[in-house]
Parts: structure tokens; C-alpha cells; sequence
């Protein structure tokens, strides 16, 4: 897979098990957050009518694709990782260039999804189902699993590698076929995930993908009635209108959506460790992470040793282009994504927050043609704040001071997210306090918020996610139907 030159490429769509361009004749520019003036490559601006093609292509290919074995099924992926794996370097680098998440980021990020196309590569030889005993001794009863049929999915711009793998890997292994729609912001990334299933040699049809306005094309996608089954991983209000159409077309659907992510820190913790996990959780990806750290919550006995710890610590961080090891944050993903966050900081400072630090757009020399901000510290926050409630997807925290564990936890918990949530102490038992009262799918103690094992389920509650989890064996819970079987001789 040739890396770019000083040509524009153009990436077409890929449907069919063919890569072509949009009868639309038109194009949209994907460009370098670090430096708007370079254009990483130029994508489709595709129809409703081809993705209808793409639909109907997945949908003729569905009956093959569910015939071929499991275990044949997984060996493709297993393939398509090999494929990725030689890749990595390129798709790092484009990752990097389009989206802004620092090089060694990218090839962490690029890594994972080798990594999970290789665990469900083995999916393809683990038991599928389980015999129940009959009531009826001359019968024999058991369970086996069906694919859904055409799924479709519909991917984020911050992980443009990883959330599409982790969606596409266990939609073909259970033995679905794929309409794949990424973000416009990080397609050519995925577009180059997708030429490596391509070389892995996936049958025409299983895998189609389709770039285009979210307003053209997503809105095709999710309002289609010739889907089984849709994906969505993105804002909360476009996962409503997902739920709302797939529930009116009688469409299976998975959302996973915003979050609100707490870190409380006791009295009782290692404030080194519990100011590493926070940096990394807040301010990693630059904060555009769902599982991002955005509100701290600190007991009131060590609140003055942290709050000078950490902010000792983020004065230190290195901004830039990511693409030197040296640099710790990168831009923000696009200059839209850059206005929310400055929106959110001037909105911190008017509703009687105090900005501790940073928080100052970035414009000279080196960051001229960039969409660089500093991270940014609030105190003096309240959980009644917008600061405190809405999802930034930045790097901003908020600092919220309390006398007990059991006001953390609601403040923790006032939130109509419950995606992620950490507790920094020693002490197991408010420690299993915490596990068991707080509303959140990811419980992680003495850990930072943002982090996901590629084998357990992923998911939150309340307005974070709805529908069956992902990764891990949980992913087959949307991927598939039980079909409940008895038979007597």
C-alpha cells in the first residue's frame, strides 16, 4: 500500500468488490488538522441511489457469505489482519495526518484492531451454541445461532481504525454482510482498512463501503428498511434519530453514544498515580475520546495536593503535529470540533467557573494553520454547570470538590450519561462501594476513565449507549438471533 505523494489522491467507494467513483462526480476534501492548507485525499460525495447499490449488493452476497463455514469465515479475518499488519506504518501515518491523534497513538490505535481482527479471526471455532436438556427424553434440544442478515455501520472520526474493526470483525465472522459508512473527517483512513480486507480476498459484496454527507448518505443508511441491523457510534442526537427510524422500520439497532465521564479521587490515594490516569484520560487524543475524563471529583483533604500535582503536571504537556514522538497532544480533529470546545470554555468562564489553565486557542508560528488549543482546567465547578453536564469531546476537565465518598458518587452520577467512571483509593471498601452504586457500563478503579479491553464488553447506561454491548463475546448478542432447535426421532 504505496504512501501518499505529493499528488492528492482520491479514494473511491467500494461496493460490489469494486472500488469506483460517485456518480454524484463530486469530491470532499479531507484535511490535515495540524494544517488545514494540506489535503490528505479527497472522497466520494456518493447518492441515496448508490447506497441503495451498496444495500443491495450485501444483501445478494448475504446468502453465500452465511453458507461459507465459521471457521472459513474467521480465517479471512485472521487475513485481513495479516493485511493490516504489513500496513501499519501507512495507516498510522494517515491516521496522524487526517484526524490529528499523535503517531504513536495511531500505531497503538492501528495495532488494537490487528488485534481484534485476530480475536474474532478465533470466533470462528468457538461453540456457537448449547444443548438444553429436553423434558421430552427421546428429543434432543439445543441452541445455534443465525446471522441477522445485512448490517449496517456507521463509524465516529476518532478512532477511524479501531471502531470500525470492532464492529465490522464480528458482523462477518457471525455471518453478516456489511454496509460500512465512516465519518467524512477520517475516511481516507478507513478507506485503506477497507482495501486491506480487500486484499485478504473477502468475497464481492460482504464488506461494501460508502463515503459521503451525513445528511446524504447516513441519513439513507439509517432510515433504509432493507437493513436487519444497524450500528451507530457517534453524537447523541443522530443516535436518537438512528433508534427512532430503526424502531419505526422494525430494524434491529446498537448505539453507543456520548459521555460524561467522572474520576474521583479520595482522601486516601496515590495522588501521583491518580494525576497520571487523569491526564491521560482527559487529555490524550487531545479529550476526543467517549471514554474521556471529564469531571474530577475530589475529596476535600488532598483536593490542594492534586489540584498543584496536576496542574504542575499538564504545563509540561508538548502540543503539535503528533507526528514527532516528543509531542504529547494534538490538534483537534477539525475546526468545527475546535469552535465546540472554545464555545465550551468561554461558556465555563460565564456560568462562574474558574479557568485554572490553558484553554487558549493556539495561532502563532507552528500552530498558524492549525486547530490547536490548550488543555484546559476548571474549578469552582458545580454539577448544575453545563461544563459539568455536557459532553465537550476536548480537553477540558472540571474540578468539583466534595467531603465524602458518598457525595462523589452523586455528583458522579448526576449526569444523564454513564459511559465510564473511575475511583482512585486504598480502601476496598469504597472501592466496592463505588462498583456497585455507580451508574456506569465501564467501572475502573485506580485506573484512568478512558481505556477498553478489546475482549470484554463495551458499553454504558442511561443516554450512553442502548442495545446489546460490544467486543468481546458480548458482540454476538447483536450480531446474531438464537434459533432454540428440538428434535425427536
Amino acid at each position: 500500500m504505496a504512501k501518499f505523494t505529493q499528488t492528492v489522491e482520491v479514494f473511491q467507494n467500494y461496493i460490489n468488490g469494486e472500488w469506483k467513483d460517485s456518480t454524484s462526480g463530486q469530491v470532499m476534501d479531507s484535511v490535515n488538522p495540524a494544517n488545514k492548507t494540506e489535503t490528505i485525499g479527497q472522497l466520494q460525495s456518493s447518492t441515496t441511489e448508490e447506497v441503495d447499490e451498496a444495500i443491495q449488493s450485501a444483501t445478494e452476497a448475504k446468502i453465500g457469505w452465511r453458507k461459507t463455514g465459521a471457521y472459513q469465515r474467521g480465517q479471512l479475518l485472521a487475513s485481513v489482519a495479516n493485511e493490516l499488519e504489513k500496513n501499519v506504518d501507512d495507516i498510522a501515518e494517515t491516521l496522524t495526518k487526517e484526524m490529528g491523534k499523535t503517531l504513536p497513538e495511531a500505531i497503538g490505535e492501528t495495532q488494537r484492531g490487528i488485534a481484534i481482527l485476530r480475536y474474532y479471526a478465533a470466533e470462528g471455532m468457538r461453540k456457537e451454541g448449547e444443548v438444553i436438556p429436553a423434558s421430552d427424553k427421546e428429543a434432543l434440544m439445543f441452541t445455534k445461532r443465525t446471522p441477522l442478515g445485512v448490517v449496517g455501520i456507521i463509524t465516529p472520526w476518532n478512532f477511524p481504525v479501531a471502531i470500525p474493526i470492532w464492529k465490522i470483525a464480528p458482523a462477518l465472522v457471525y455471518g453478516n454482510t456489511v454496509v460500512f459508512k465512516p465519518a467524512s473527517e477520517s475516511a481516507v483512513t478507513a478507506a485503506k482498512v477497507v482495501k486491506c480486507f480487500e486484499l485478504a480476498g473477502l468475497p464481492k459484496g460482504v464488506l461494501n463501503f460508502i463515503t459521503g454527507k451525513g445528511s446524504i448518505v447516513g441519513e439513507a443508511l439509517i432510515n433504509s428498511k432493507k437493513l436487519n441491523g444497524i450500528t451507530f457510534t457517534g453524537s447523541e442526537s443522530t443516535g436518537k434519530r438512528v433508534a427512532k427510524a430503526a424502531s419505526a422500520n422494525g430494524i434491529k439497532y446498537q448505539l453507543e453514544m456520548g459521555g460524561k465521564n467522572p474520576v474521583i479521587v479520595l482522601d486516601d490515594a496515590d495522588v501521583q498515580s491518580a494525576v497520571q490516569g487523569i491526564l491521560s484520560g482527559a487529555f490524550k487524543s487531545t479529550g476526543q475520546k467517549c471514554t474521556a475524563t471529564s469531571r474530577v471529583i475530589v475529596q476535600e483533604g488532598i483536593y490542594e495536593e492534586l489540584k498543584a500535582a496536576l496542574l504542575a503536571e499538564t504545563k509540561k504537556i508538548t502540543i503539535g503535529d503528533g507526528m514527532d514522538s516528543t509531542i504529547w497532544m494534538g490538534p483537534c480533529a477539525s475546526e468545527s470540533q475546535l469552535n465546540t470546545v472554545l464555545e465550551y470554555i468561554q461558556i465555563g468562564q460565564e456560568e462562574g467557573a474558574t479557568l485554572l489553565f490553558g484553554g487558549q486557542r493556539l495561532t502563532e508560528n507552528e500552530y498558524a494553520n492549525g486547530f490547536y488549543v490548550e488543555p484546559a482546567i476548571f474549578e469552582d465547578v458545580t454539577s448544575a454547570m453545563r461544563i459539568a453536564q455536557e459532553e465537550i469531546f476536548g480537553p477540558v476537565i472540571a474540578l468539583i470538590k466534595v467531603k465524602s465518598v458518598e457525595e462523589a458518587i452523586d455528583i458522579a452520577n448526576d449526569t444523564e450519561f454513564g459511559l465510564s467512571a473511575s475511583l482512585y483509593t486504598a480502601n476496598i471498601g469504597s472501592a466496592l462501594s463505588f462498583i456497585d452504586d455507580i451508574e456506569a457500563g465501564l467501572v475502573r478503579v485506580n485506573s484512568e476513565s478512558a481505556g477498553v479491553e478489546l475482549q470484554a464488553p463495551f458499553g454504558g447506561m442511561k443516554a450512553s449507549s442502548t442495545g446489546t454491548r460490544e467486543q468481546g463475546e458480548a458482540a454476538k448478542e447483536f450480531y446474531t438471533a438464537i434459533k432454540t432447535v428440538l428434535i425427536r426421532s
